[in-house]
C-alpha cells in the first residue's frame, strides 16, 4: 500500500475513534515513514525536521489566545454579550430569529473579508468568536453550523477571488505551476475556471445552514459563562482601549505580515493602559496560551507529519500510480486526480503546498487526455483545495475550533472536521468533476 494513503488513513481513523489528533498524527507519520522505507530513525529525523514548520503558527495562536483573554478582561466580550442578550430577551417578539441570521451573516462576512479585504486569515477567530459563545448558546445555535460558516469563509474566497490570499493561490501558485508544467495560461480567466467548484462550496454551505444544522442544540451555559468571564465590569475607557488594541494589532499584522508581533503589540497596549494590571499580566498571558495550546501542538505535529510524507517520496509515487491507472478515460482521469488531491491535502493540511506537488504530473496528463487549458486549471485548482476543509491538521478547521471550543464544548473532530468534510469536500468533488467535463 502507498505510504501516503496508509498514513492519512491511519491518522483519520484514529482521530475518528477519538484518539487525540496529535497522537493520531504521530502514529500516522510513523506508519507512513516505515511503509515508505525510511526506517524508525529516518522517520523520526524527518518528523523532527518538520516540527519547526509549525512553530510560527503555533506561537501565533498562543499569543492570539493571550490577546483574546486580555480583550475579555477589558470587558469587550461582556459588552457585546449584553447588547446581543438584550435582543435575545425579545425572542418572543421575533428578535431571536433575526439575531440568529444577523450573527451568521456577521461571521460569514468577517470570514470572507479575512481572506481579501483585511487579509488576516484566522487571526480574527479567537478574538471575535469566544465573546459571542454565550449568545450563540442562549439562542441554542448548533456550533457545527458556525464551524461550516467559518470554514466556507476561509476557503471559498481564496479558491475563487484573485485578491488577497486568493491572488497568491490562484495567480502565484495555481496559474504559475500550470504554466511551468507546460500549458499556456495566457488569457485564461482563473475565476471562470473555479466558478463551478465554488458553487459546490456554496451548495454545501446552504445545506448546512438550511437543513443539516438548522435545529437547536443545547450547551451548558455555566461553562460558557466561566469562559466568558461574565464577572468582568467594563467602562468606556476599557472598551476604548480594547478597540485601539485590536486596531493596532491588525495594522501591525498587515504591516509586518506577522500575527505574533500584532498580538504582542495588542497585549502590550492593554498592559500599558492599565486595563490589564502589571501583576495580572503574567497570569492572563499564561491563561491565554493554555487556551490555545492544543491547536498549536496540532499545527506543530501536522508539520512533522507533512515532512515525513514528503521525505518518503510516496506522494509523487501516488500521483504517478494514479496517472498509470487512468489510461485514456477522461471521466476516470478527472475523478482520480481530484481524489489524489483530496488525500494529499488532508495529509499535508495545506492546499497552497499541494498544488506544486500534483501539477507537475497532472498538467501533462490533462493535456494527454484532451482537457482544455481552462479545464486543467480547474482540475488542479480543485484538487489542491479539496481536503482543506475536513482535514484535522488544516487551519481552516483548527481556526473555527479555536474559537468555538473556548469553553470545552466543541469537539475538533466530530464538530469541525466531520461536518466540514461532508458539506464541502463531497460537493467540491462532485462539482469539480462536473466542471472538468464541461469546460
Amino acid at each position: 500500500m502507498n505510504a501516503v494513503i496508509a498514513a492519512v488513513g491511519i491518522m483519520l481513523v484514529l482521530s475518528l475513534c477519538r484518539v487525540h489528533v496529535v497522537v493520531a498524527l504521530i502514529i500516522g507519520a510513523l506508519a507512513g515513514g516505515l511503509l515508505g522505507g525510511l526506517g524508525v530513525e529516518g522517520t523520526l529525523k524527518a518528523f523532527n525536521q518538520g516540527l519547526g514548520g509549525g512553530a510560527t503558527v503555533a506561537l501565533s495562536y498562543a499569543l492570539l489566545g493571550a490577546f483574546a483573554v486580555a480583550i475579555a478582561k477589558a470587558g469587550l466580550a461582556h459588552a457585546l454579550a449584553d447588547k446581543a442578550l438584550a435582543l435575545v430577551g425579545k425572542q418572543q417578539e421575533g428578535a431571536g430569529g433575526a439575531l440568529k441570521w444577523l450573527l451568521i451573516g456577521l461571521l460569514l462576512a468577517v470570514a470572507i473579508s479575512s481572506q481579501n479585504l483585511l487579509p488576516i486569515h484566522i487571526a480574527f477567530i479567537p478574538l471575535l468568536v469566544p465573546p459571542l459563545l454565550y449568545v450563540l448558546s442562549k439562542l441554542q445555535l448548533d456550533r457545527r453550523l458556525i464551524a461550516c460558516v467559518l470554514t466556507f469563509g476561509l476557503i471559498t474566497p481564496y479558491m475563487f477571488l484573485p485578491v488577497g490570499f486568493g491572488g497568491i493561490f490562484l495567480n502565484e501558485i495555481l496559474l504559475a505551476n500550470v504554466a511551468k508544467s507546460g500549458v499556456d495560461v495566457t488569457g485564461i480567466n482563473v475565476t471562470q475556471a473555479m466558478f463551478i467548484p465554488a458553487l459546490g462550496m456554496l451548495f454545501g454551505l446552504l445545506v448546512a445552514v438550511l437543513f443539516s444544522y438548522r435545529g437547536k442544540r443545547v450547551y451548558d451555559l455555566e461553562k460558557v459563562a466561566q469562559a466568558e468571564r461574565v464577572d468582568v465590569h467594563y467602562n468606556p475607557l476599557s472598551l476604548l482601549v480594547a478597540g485601539l488594541a485590536i486596531a493596532a494589532a491588525f495594522v501591525v499584522q498587515l504591516w509586518l505580515d506577522s500575527m505574533i508581533i500584532g498580538a504582542l503589540v495588542g497585549f502590550v497596549i492593554f498592559s500599558v493602559s492599565g486595563v490589564v494590571r502589571w501583576k495580572e499580566a503574567d497570569g492572563l498571558f499564561t491563561e491565554g496560551m493554555k487556551m490555545m495550546a492544543m491547536i498549536g501542538f496540532i499545527m506543530i505535529a501536522a508539520a512533522g507529519f507533512a515532512e515525513v510524507m514528503k521525505t518518503t517520496g510516496e506522494v509523487r509515487t501516488l500521483v504517478d500510480s494514479s496517472a498509470a491507472l487512468i489510461g485514456h478515460n477522461k471521466a476516470v482521469g478527472a475523478l482520480l486526480m481530484l481524489l489524489v488531491g483530496l488525500l494529499v491535502t488532508m495529509g499535508i493540511g495545506s492546499s497552497f503546498s499541494t498544488i506544486p506537488i500534483i501539477a507537475a504530473i497532472f498538467v501533462p496528463l490533462g493535456v494527454q487526455l484532451g482537457f482544455s487549458p481552462l479545464a486543467i486549471v480547474c482540475i488542479v485548482g480543485t484538487a489542491g483545495a479539496l481536503g482543506d476543509a475536513g482535514s484535522p491538521a488544516s487551519d481552516s478547521t483548527l481556526g473555527p475550533t479555536s474559537g468555538l471550543n473556548a469553553d470545552g464544548q466543541h469537539n475538533h473532530i466530530w464538530d469541525s472536521v466531520v461536518p466540514t468534510f461532508l458539506h464541502y469536500n463531497l460537493p467540491l468533488l462532485a462539482f469539480g468533476w462536473a466542471a472538468a467535463m464541461l469546460l
